[in-house]
């Protein structure tokens, strides 16, 4: 999913950040949004948020979510 349009990003999803320090290497670190930064409706390096664990990059990746059935995550098309 597209980490440069907010709309896409939400609080509690699991997704890939480029810190400050890591931009030059472009090395990714994943966590859990706590909080969005960006207040405009798209950024071209990607949405600005704060993860779980305080660290602050710029959404890459969104990871999907999938929705529980019976306690067993349901990912349709997939066996």
């Amino acid at each position: 999913m597209d980490g440069q349009r907010r709309e896409n990003v939400k609080i509690g999803s699991e997704v890939e950040v480029v810190l400050k320090a890591d931009q030059r290497t472009g090395k990714l670190t994943r966590g859990i949004v706590a909080e969005i930064l960006t207040s405009s409706a798209s950024h071209h390096r990607g949405i600005k948020v704060r993860l779980k664990d305080g660290q602050v990059g710029r959404v890459q990746k969104i990871y999907p979510v999938f929705p529980k059935i019976n306690g067993q995550e349901y990912q349709e098309g997939l066996t």
